[in-house]
């Protein structure tokens, strides 16, 4: 069935109206905005050959701001009516007191597109997926005897935003998103272990639901648990690591990227702050959050405040060139806005986040970068982590790594952590590889209770000295 187009100035509540609200709301400030959404989502589980989750979720709201140096007010409300909004504008209002402040500039406006405006969810019908979803679970089972249980996971979703600031700029942006993962189960002479894969981004289901894709995407979570069937114990110890391509970029997204957004510069709480055009990192280290890749599960056309994704340097060959700022926290610095003002939902203050954040390749021939680890851990899966920004230390847990001595990629490791700091960690890289590549489109970032979708990626990498927290001497 066909969806209606997003139109939040109808009814109760026109344009003019909300423009005049708005105003009043602002007069005085220093920026604001009132932000429109609406957003349709589903997710449908089969786990052990059975419909686990069908659940179809759908909400629209509006959340008006208010800014003023370092203080913000912010109302929200799943009403989208005069009345709401001018209730919203009063709450909103108290941030601004007596006023005096000027409207900052508006963004400047943008036709770029970075993906399709379709509802991916109208790729295929209920049933079709249901069905795909059970060729997967028999399709894995069928790849090897020791499959015990096999989950896939097929979701997509439509959010459709509006923004309308106080000079009368309206703006829209309609992101679709859509992914599909396996989770495999394998036992041999008593021993589970699991394996996942999956991948996705801003288009439509139709990609995913090609046999070519799923079925990689099974091959290689089958081929995760394989290895960890055969996993030892990790070692343990202060050693050299090596970072497979990829998704193992999720490291260097907690572990220095959030230390790059403009709030903890600000504020003084990142342990890169006071930094700018100093030496962070090795030289040939370069990185770049970047909104403007197509079809990216990070990417976006313009941010939740309206201003247009960019792509952004943040570390040029060792040097700290650039943070991500929102419009508050750039005009608070003295510097432009660089497209990373993102929110959750309606209900959610934008904030600096990360988008795309990923690291150059260099010149280096992967395998020549395994050749020259001596006595270490290579590390090519990740699952979660913990990251204390205010001094960048990390702990990462592997979902799949190998001892390597001298220069030989030996057995898998099981249950090896990667602890160090950002700081260091960067300084310590030592050789950086030919082959830069994404992750496969499943990342999520949490910041202060908001999750937003990101992506990562870097080439393999070499890093000296990072702890290797594992079960072993």
């Amino acid at each position: 069935m066909a969806e209606t187009a997003f139109r939040p100035f109808e009814s109760s509540l026109d344009e003019a109206t909300a423009l005049k609200i708005l105003r009043e709301a602002t007069l005085g400030a220093e920026d604001g905005e009132l932000f429109l959404e609406r957003r349709r989502s589903e997710a449908l589980v089969l786990d052990d050959g059975r419909v686990k989750t069908a659940s179809y979720d759908a909400s629209e709201g509006f959340g008006l701001r208010a800014v003023k140096g370092e203080v913000a007010g912010y109302a929200h409300s799943t009403e989208i009516s005069e009345r709401a909004l001018r209730r919203a504008a009063e709450t909103a209002r108290l941030a601004v007191g007596d006023g005096g402040g000027v409207l900052a500039p508006p963004p400047k406006g943008t036709n770029l597109r970075l993906y399709t405006d379709a509802d991916p969810m109208l790729d295929a019908s209920f049933a079709g997926k249901i069905d795909l979803l059970r060729e997967i679970d028999a399709f894995t089972r069928a790849l090897d005897p020791r499959v015990v249980q096999v989950s896939a996971t097929l979701s997509a979703g439509l959010q459709e935003v509006e923004i309308l600031r106080p000079e009368g700029l309206r703006l829209a942006d309609v992101r679709p998103m859509a992914r599909l993962n396996v989770s495999v189960i394998v036992e041999q002479d008593g021993r589970r272990e699991s394996g996942g894969h999956g991948g996705g981004g801003r288009f439509g289901l139709a990609a995913l639901m090609e046999p070519a894709f799923w079925q990689d995407a099974a091959r290689e979570a089958l081929r995760v648990a394989l290895v960890n069937l055969q996993a030892v114990p990790a070692p343990a110890g202060v050693m050299d690591v090596v970072l497979g391509p990829g998704w193992p970029g999720i490291l260097l997204h907690e572990a220095i990227g959030h230390g790059l957004e403009g709030d903890f510069n600000r504020k003084q709480t990142s342990a890169f702050a006071g930094l700018m055009g100093q030496r962070i990192a090795a030289p040939g280290v370069t990185v770049l959050d970047d909104g403007t890749i197509p079809d990216r599960r990070g990417s976006i056309s313009v941010d939740d405040e309206g201003t247009p994704s960019g792509r952004n340097v943040l570390i040029e060959d060792g040097i700290l060139v650039g943070y991500m700022q929102d419009r508050q926290n750039a005009r608070l610095m003295g510097v432009a806005a660089t497209g990373n003002g993102r929110r959750e939902s309606f209900a959610h203050i934008p904030m600096p986040r990360m988008t795309n954040t990923y690291m150059l390749g260099g010149d280096a021939d992967p395998a020549a970068i395994l050749a020259d680890l001596k006595d270490g851990i290579y590390a090519v899966g990740f699952g979660g982590g913990q990251v204390d920004i205010t001094n960048g230390k990390f702990v990462f847990s592997c979902t799949e790594a190998y001892r390597v001595q001298n220069g030989r990629v030996g057995a898998p490791v099981k249950g090896a952590t990667l602890i160090g700091d950002g700081a260091t960690a960067l300084k310590q890289i030592r050789a950086i590889g030919n082959d830069m590549r994404m992750d496969p489109g499943i990342g999520n970032c949490g910041k202060a209770g908001q999750w937003v979708p990101v992506g990562v990626g870097q080439p393999t990498l070499m890093i000296g000295g990072l702890t290797v927290g594992g079960s072993a001497a």
